[in-house]
């Protein structure tokens, strides 16, 4: 990154400061229990997922505040709001890791489709080849 302003910034690196600057203040505000030790001990943020659900959890009163700690406001949201990408391929991997555990257990698609609400064995096999092309591709 560079302060050249003649310079286009590079948009990964942009979203990779965002998405830091999103955990650490997510943390460092709405972190509890075992979260929040990690954090006090060694600096180690929540994980968008995490960081994102505690968000959604204060601003949408499904969390009672103790006292001193602070509500959801709106950079807190604004800082959610950068880490839903983040949180949706964290779930993206989760899905697909149970998908691969379903079928190393024996299952078949059509039970795996079932599962899931879908309507045959090939829309099970189809979320799986979409969800591991497009968890590959945000690696590239």
């Amino acid at each position: 990154m560079t302060d050249d302003p003649f310079v286009t910034p590079d948009p990964a690196d942009a979203r990779a400061k965002r998405r830091y600057l999103a955990l650490t203040r997510l943390t460092e505000r709405h972190a509890r229990g075992d979260l929040r030790a990690r954090w006090e001990q060694s600096r180690m943020p929540m994980g968008p997922l995490d960081a994102w659900r505690q968000v959604v959890d204060v601003a949408g009163g499904g969390l009672t505040l103790q006292e001193g700690e602070p509500s959801a406001d709106v950079d807190d949201i604004a800082a959610a709001l950068t880490l839903v990408h983040s949180a949706r391929a964290e779930v993206d991997e989760l899905e697909i890791g149970l998908l691969e555990m379903a079928r190393g257990r024996g299952m078949t698609w059509q039970q795996i489709a079932f599962s899931m609400g879908l309507g045959s064995a090939q829309a099970a096999r189809q979320r799986h080849q979409r969800l591991t092309a497009r968890t590959d591709a945000e690696l590239d």
